[in-house]
């Protein structure tokens, strides 16, 4: 039989389910991704030309392979009507599903095409250790809680990494779509205009780069993992985050390389992380309009003060908390942030700015090169305290006392926040503090070459806590 393999989110030739599937059951085979320009929100965003560098990087694979990827671009009904009538033969397509969100709609309404032309979809969940339903409580429903989850999560049998057989005889090498090839690299070659900044350059991107990044970080930073990754300054973290977004390296893999490492505090950590991974993917999963409605309905009454002018100097690095400000320009010039400082910038948006976290959480989409919506959405209401097991609402990170915990010296702020390096230790967390002789000394003015505070810390946690209690009054009453 001729079948199609569709590549989405699992750019890669190796422990690949649908991939591993389609060799062995096919007898002609076309590796396959598709493009559908709509779908992107904003030209230049840096995780659609970081995710289309990924694309890049799996036809360069296949091609040393001896194979190509057709690529199609357009509307999606329409491409694949045309490749069944150059294929009329084409009786099967297999995939990795999604789960929610834009995927889960696209595959709906494509299992409807493939039943109509009589093509058998064969569908595998790989984009995760553990599926979305497959973890439950006794009384059968998914979980809220993430300790009692993960404790469940422990126990389950992991799977293993599949293997795939790469057999280039059977694939379909015809060079009927080259015109599509060239409309997406055009398509490419604009986004990666539009953002000029060189914040994809310099990733490391595709399979062998994951698993080297992986090697490494099991090999030199896993066992310190638990203490160094709250550290921005500090390189503790294993930066897998694009990787897994994109399915340059499986879930799976990652966690079978972490699980024969030496035993530590920082390996157990970090199979935490993964999980927590799995679980907001089965958030998702549960509350399919997350991303825009508040999952805990107590706090879907808060009033937002949604000062647009303090959202430019959240965006921009520019509210007077060093902290906050070098979090918010390293996001900016690298594409990338700190998950501790996602915490922080995230806190103070929505609680000392009293900004509605949905603002936040599509600004990162924009410009995170990592990001993944059943993360960054769950992240945001985490911090907003609006998820499910959510931090609670009271609970409102002062950004002063972060930044002396976890940039103790100020390096992290000097890196990012140049016209504070001459400041010493002691100041440098909070230079609205300093006299006007001590601005003279380090040669910096506030409120000139750096902003005052736009907001008082004590009196905004105040404010957030008025606003998240009135707002479960409301509910409340109305469910009374």
């Amino acid at each position: 039989m001729t079948s199609v393999m569709w590549f989405r989110r699992d750019l890669r030739l190796e422990d690949n389910t649908a991939l591993k599937h389609a060799f062995e059951e096919s007898d002609q085979l076309i590796l396959l991704f598709h493009v559908n320009p709509e779908q992107f929100l904003e030209d230049g965003a840096t995780n659609q030309v970081s995710f289309f560098n990924s694309v890049k990087i799996l036809e360069a694979s296949i091609k040393e392979q001896g194979g190509k990827l057709h690529i199609l671009f357009g509307d999606i009904e329409d491409c694949f009507q045309e490749l069944k009538e150059t294929f009329p033969e084409w009786s099967d397509v297999f995939i990795n599903r999604d789960e929610k969100g834009y995927g889960l709609q696209r595959d709906k309404k494509m299992a409807q095409f493939f039943k109509e032309h009589d093509i058998n979809a064969h569908g595998f969940f790989d984009h995760h250790i553990h599926y979305a339903t497959e973890i439950k409580t006794k009384s059968d429903t998914l979980y809220k809680v993430f300790t009692p989850y993960f404790r469940q999560w422990k126990e389950k049998r992991k799977p293993d990494p599949v293997t795939v057989d790469f057999q280039k005889d059977k694939l379909v090498s015809s060079s009927e779509f080259n015109d599509h090839h060239e409309r997406f690299y055009k398509f490419f070659n604009e986004q990666v205009k539009i953002n000029s900044q060189s914040k994809v350059e310099e990733l490391e991107q595709g399979n062998k780069a994951a698993h080297q990044k992986l090697d490494d970080f099991i090999e030199e930073k896993l066992s310190e993992y638990k203490e160094a990754r709250d550290y921005p300054l500090k390189d503790g973290t294993s930066r897998m985050s694009h990787h897994l977004r994109a399915g340059e390296i499986s879930a799976r893999t990652v966690y079978s390389k972490i699980k024969a490492a030496p035993d530590s505090k920082g390996k157990e950590t970090f199979i935490q992380e993964l999980a927590w991974r799995d679980f907001y993917n089965m958030v998702y999963y549960a509350y399919p309009d997350q991303k825009e409605k508040e999952v805990d309905e107590n706090f879907s009454r808060v009033e937002w003060d949604n000062n647009e002018e303090n959202f430019e100097k959240w965006k921009e690095g520019r509210t007077g908390f060093p902290i906050v400000d070098a979090a918010m320009r390293q996001l900016k010039q690298k594409g990338w942030m700190h998950n501790r400082l996602r915490m922080i910038t995230a806190s103070f948006l929505t609680k000392d700015l009293l900004i509605d976290w949905r603002w936040g959480e599509k600004y990162f989409q924009t410009h995170l090169v990592d990001y993944d919506p059943c993360s960054n959405i769950g992240g945001w209401q985490w911090a907003a305290s609006t998820g499910t097991d959510g931090v609670p609402y009271f609970r409102i990170f002062n950004p002063t006392t972060q930044s002396e915990r976890f940039d103790k010296k100020g390096d992290f702020i000097r890196l990012y926040v140049p016209e504070l390096k001459t400041i010493d230790t002691k100041k440098i967390h909070e230079p609205s503090t300093l006299t006007k002789e001590e601005q003279k000394k380090y040669g910096i003015t506030i409120g000139e070459d750096y902003p005052e505070p736009i907001v008082n810390h004590k009196r905004s946690r105040e404010l957030a806590i008025q606003a998240y209690e009135a707002s479960k009054k409301k509910v409340q009453g109305e469910q009374d």
